[in-house]
């Protein structure tokens, strides 16, 4: 990149809130599974008015603009692919307000999503969505990513509650869109035009956040199955009993295997499945729901059922599938980490192809994941060398024509990024994906913010 441009950029942010080492410029390059390229620079804006002006030079010199939360995505929604400026929101992170009586936050995005649910809880509020990475992930980064979590089964995802957006457009305006309220239909549904974008469409520098009442009390059961099938039995059937859980979390054998080596719980050897289901509510009905749902577990040969009130124990129950996705590395290097999901009644049988593929690639897959909104985390998890990585591209074809073949789709909250645009026109038709490429060319007429994310050159 031109030196005369970095000196105008670092005009408008301040020389210090610049980086230009390639030292530092390195960290920007990945993200937490995909590599990219070094960017020509990284900044720090503070303000939506300065990005709107980097966004300016951009147009005038034509450079990539690319947005980034903490990096902590899974498929490349946040990396260079060719320099340019990687606009980093770190310094935007304060919480401008929480409204007890109308139900709302507003917030830069640079705030940690678990800070915003302890600021939250004070007033006796709950914001809801908790991707894995909870307690470093961003809210902007959560909105750009459409971010789930355990609670989407009870509660939604990020897009359920964004109410409105500040966002800078690729040509520089400012936008303010949706509400401060809890209806609004003038005109278009920009908002959630905007919210899964993948930073694509629009730099998001506010955020106007929906908050509920903070349940009264929890409850979490732990149950434990021989056979993987009969864990999915017991999603199903819970469900169809017209029960709710806020959670249903999921662990095969082999995930079980691996969380057990890294954080051990003292659970039985040759476990096949494991249920960490969560009900949340006013004291009287949760308990109620609970012994509900142990009745039900049990009568679907769970060998071992516990239920617990107490933070503490849950937390420690919890311990277990937090630590996964790090844990998963006890068994190979390298992980290739998706997102699938089907209908809940096709969970069977998409857990057996799973068990299908891994004999057939001869490489270890792991599922666990969200099993009550059927949404399954699958990793491949390899030794870092071409014959491997070959199974493993292999394997990724495989899953993702099972899932559709099974009624599902590509992702629940990881996104598309460059991991998986390769493997969009599987899903979407040649019509729609003309369609979306119409919308992006309509917001960003240079391909100025983050190209080549989504869609396959």
């Amino acid at each position: 990149m031109d030196l005369k441009i970095i000196n105008e950029i670092a005009k408008i942010v301040g020389e210090k809130n610049c980086l230009t080492s390639l030292e530092e410029r390195r960290c920007y390059a990945y993200d937490a599974r995909t590599d990219g390229a070094i960017p020509d620079l990284v900044v720090f804006p503070s303000s939506a008015k300065e990005v709107s002006e980097i966004l300016i030079l951009a147009n005038k010199y034509i450079f990539p603009v690319i947005p980034r939360g903490q990096g902590s995505g899974l498929t490349g929604g946040s990396i260079p692919l060719n320099g340019g400026v990687v606009l980093s929101f770190t310094r935007m992170n304060r919480i401008l307000e929480i409204d007890p009586e109308n139900l709302i936050a507003i917030v830069e995005p640079g705030v940690i999503t678990f800070e915003l649910q302890q600021e939250v809880a004070k007033y006796g509020l709950f914001y809801p969505p908790d991707p894995a990475s909870y307690k470093y992930s961003s809210i902007g980064g959560n909105v750009g990513e459409c971010a789930g979590g355990p609670n989407s089964l009870k509660y939604g995802v990020t897009r359920d509650y964004v109410l409105g957006l500040e966002v800078v457009k690729p040509t520089g305006e400012i936008l303010n869109v949706g509400v401060k309220t809890m209806k609004g239909v003038v005109g278009y549904d920009l908002t959630r035009l905007f919210v899964g974008s993948e930073g694509t469409l629009g730099v998001i520098t506010k955020i106007i956040l929906k908050l509920i009442p903070l349940p009264e009390a929890k409850a979490t059961i732990l149950a434990l199955f021989n056979e993987v099938e009969e864990a999915a039995e017991a999603v199903s059937a819970i469900i169809a009993a017209k029960i709710v859980p806020s959670t249903i979390e999921f662990m095969d054998k082999a995930s079980i295997k691996c969380s057990e080596q890294a954080n051990p719980m003292g659970l039985p050897e040759g476990i096949g499945g494991l249920l960490l289901i969560e009900v949340d509510g006013d004291k009287e009905s949760i308990r109620i729901q609970a012994e509900k749902i142990k009745r039900i577990v049990l009568e679907k040969k769970a060998i071992k059922c516990e239920l617990t009130e107490d933070p503490k124990e849950a937390d420690r129950l919890w311990q277990a599938r937090r630590t996964l996705s790090q844990a998963t590395y006890n068994l190979n290097p390298v992980k290739i980490a998706e997102d699938v999901v089907v209908p809940r009644s096709n969970i069977p049988r998409l857990i057996r192809a799973l068990e299908e593929m891994e004999k057939k690639f001869n490489i270890p897959i792991l599922s666990f994941g969200h099993a009550g909104d059927g949404n399954f985390h699958v990793s491949i998890m390899i030794k870092d060398n071409p014959e491997d990585r070959a199974k493993a591209e292999e394997a990724v074809k495989a899953i993702f024509e099972e899932t559709l073949k099974l009624g599902g789709t590509l992702s629940g909250e990881h996104g598309i990024g460059t991991a998986k645009a390769p493997y969009i026109g599987m899903e979407l038709s040649p019509e729609v994906i003309a369609t979306m490429k119409g919308i992006k060319k309509l917001f960003d007429p240079k391909n100025i913010l983050n190209p080549g994310k989504i869609f396959p050159d």
